[in-house]
């Protein structure tokens, strides 16, 4: 084994599993209906009035489906990826449907073989969100495995914090308790998705009071025009910026 001697040149990475989030019709569904090659595992059937390459789920059963059809065709194309992304839609339901995956999870473990509970957010001390956390994360690590780049939408949720006295509004991910911040600190970039006049942002720019920031770059620290609209209400998306040509 060869020890370094020199630093490593940084290197420009498009993300592999990307965050947005944004308050209610802020262009979420608009960004990811404009971006090309993209799968859409539409959680809430909230991509009726767009254009895009959607597919329902309403169960982890349609999870598993889902990612067994997309490894069934890249067998039958030599291992290429169908869709060059994947974007779950979104992350509070995403959630809600893994509490069946977490009590399977919970069954399989020696304290948990008796349960007859359909909810371990009920167990004692809250040792249940271990489990919904391993669950929502397997979902996750699935189809992060079978895209260039899995994109996860989700809505925002502001929480007090104490910071040396004073309660402070920081804003985070609708997530419960740690899964948040977990998923946050496992993805390559966060980007916070709002709307100025006629554009469409996305913003990396981290803080002390928010989760947005990013590993890439190309995106650490920016502000990203992605969509702009004319008179005529039209909506031109460019994601070029964010995702680098390769």
């Amino acid at each position: 084994m060869i020890l370094p001697k020199e630093r490593s040149i940084p290197q420009t990475n498009n993300p592999k599993f990307l965050i947005l989030f944004g308050k209610p019709k802020s262009g979420k569904s608009t960004l990811i209906a404009g971006l090309e090659s993209n799968l859409v595992i539409d959680l809430e059937n909230g991509y009726k009035s767009l254009s895009v390459l959607a597919i329902q789920a309403r169960g982890i059963k349609d999870f598993s489906d889902i990612a067994n059809s997309l490894r069934e065709e890249m067998k039958n194309n030599g291992g290429k990826f169908p869709y060059k992304y994947i974007t779950i839609d979104n992350a509070t339901r995403l959630e809600e449907m893994c509490l069946s995956y977490a009590v399977t999870l919970y069954k399989q473990t020696p304290m948990g073989k008796a349960y007859t509970g359909t909810d371990v957010r009920t167990l004692p001390n809250g040792a249940g969100y271990l489990y919904l956390r391993q669950a929502v994360k397997k979902v996750i690590s699935m189809f992060k495995e079978l895209c260039d780049t899995l994109i996860l939408v989700a809505h925002v949720k502001e929480k007090m914090i104490n910071k040396d006295g004073e309660e402070l509004s920081e804003m985070s991910i609708d997530l419960t308790g740690r899964l948040g911040d977990i998923l946050c600190g496992e993805a390559d970039a966060i980007g916070y998705v709002y709307r100025k006049k006629n554009e469409t942002i996305v913003s990396f720019e981290g803080g002390e009071y928010t989760i947005r920031e990013a590993r890439a770059l190309h995106l650490r620290g920016k502000k990203i025009v992605v969509a702009t609209s004319d008179e005529d209400n039209k909506v031109t998306v460019d994601m070029t910026k964010i995702f680098l040509p390769e």
